[in-house]
């Protein structure tokens, strides 16, 4: 859920867990639409509108974040890269989560319940016509495709009570995105019935959830027609604190979390695309912190669309 100025990302080295993941093997074989082998898409990309032969624009391919101080900026996960694309000015309350879907177009809740539409290409701002509904106001969200390579897709939200620290679950719900009603799918299952949780769908028509369990968060695979969890992933040493976002790239997951009182966000990779390992980058983000006018650097929200990479970059 939480960024600013240009930020570099640099891995630390250090491994929390080297078990291997259950999403491991989830991602189809040459199902990848990454860059070619220089190695990963330029952050200028995020302005390009233009698409490609599988429909998806190429603004679309990569990860967006957003941070309470909101800022809107493009995320590179094989090259460790932010780049500021500029702030989001909804004349609104405090963004809460982000989604991307197949345009490059950002879609963000705000803590006031509004949902609005967002450039990735300069972070202009179109409120829609989405109604608080299903008794909550700040959700969860993200764009899964409907089926394994198919060019639709629908988005998906977590309702979330309004506590912060210790909010109440509501469930699946998917968003018609014409008429922007919320339709209740259900509940999530076992142990993460009634848990909050950030989304994040794939093109191979996947979807999960980044839960706000403790000691450790937990990351699971949900039913898109019914809410149940499977594949449940307890993250050692991830905690979602009070700021907390995830996406899915290139066959890995990236949870973004801010501790109660940080200055400033941590990022973790879950290396699912091979032996499962967590490890936590070692960034530049305590710097963009005190040179923010706030003097914070948290991201608040995280969105990917269906056509990022299913498999790391060659």
């Amino acid at each position: 859920m939480r960024i600013s100025a240009l930020l570099v990302v640099l891995v630390a080295g250090c491994s929390s867990s080297s078990q291997r993941s259950p999403f491991a093997d989830t991602a189809p074989p040459a199902a990848s639409t990454s860059s070619s082998s220089s190695g990963g898409f330029a952050p200028t990309e995020a302005s390009d509108a233009s698409t490609t032969d599988d429909g998806c624009a190429e603004a679309s391919k990569l990860v967006y974040v957003l941070s309470s101080s909101f800022d809107l900026l493009s995320f590179t996960p094989n090259t460790g890269t932010f780049a500021l694309i500029g702030r989001v000015d909804c004349m609104d309350t405090t963004p809460n989560s982000m989604a991307v879907d197949r345009s490059g177009t950002a879609w963000v809740n705000y803590a006031s319940g509004n949902l609005f539409k967002v450039s990735t290409k300069d972070a202009t701002c179109e409120k829609t016509t989405y109604k608080k509904q299903g008794g909550f106001a700040r959700f969860g969200m993200a764009f899964a495709s409907d089926a394994a390579g198919s060019e639709s897709e629908t988005l998906f939200i977590n309702g979330i009570g309004d506590s912060i620290i210790s909010a109440k679950g509501y469930g699946l719900f998917k968003v018609d995105q014409q008429t922007l009603k919320a339709t209740e799918l259900g509940d999530f299952s076992g142990t993460l019935k009634g848990q909050p949780a950030e989304l994040t769908g794939r093109g191979d028509g996947k979807l999960f959830g980044f839960f706000t369990t403790k000691p450790n968060a937990t990351l699971a695979e949900i039913d898109k027609t019914t809410g149940a969890t499977s594949n449940v992933q307890d993250l050692d040493g991830v905690s979602t604190g009070e700021a907390w976002a995830v996406s899915s790239w290139g066959g890995d997951f990236w949870f973004y979390t801010a501790a109660l009182g940080a200055k400033s966000s941590t990022v973790t990779r879950l290396a699912a695309s091979g032996d499962g390992a967590l490890t936590k980058l070692k960034t530049n983000a305590a710097d963009i912190a005190k040179s923010n006018s706030d003097g914070t650097f948290k991201i608040v929200g995280a969105g990917v669309s269906t056509c990022a990479p299913l498999e790391p970059p060659k």
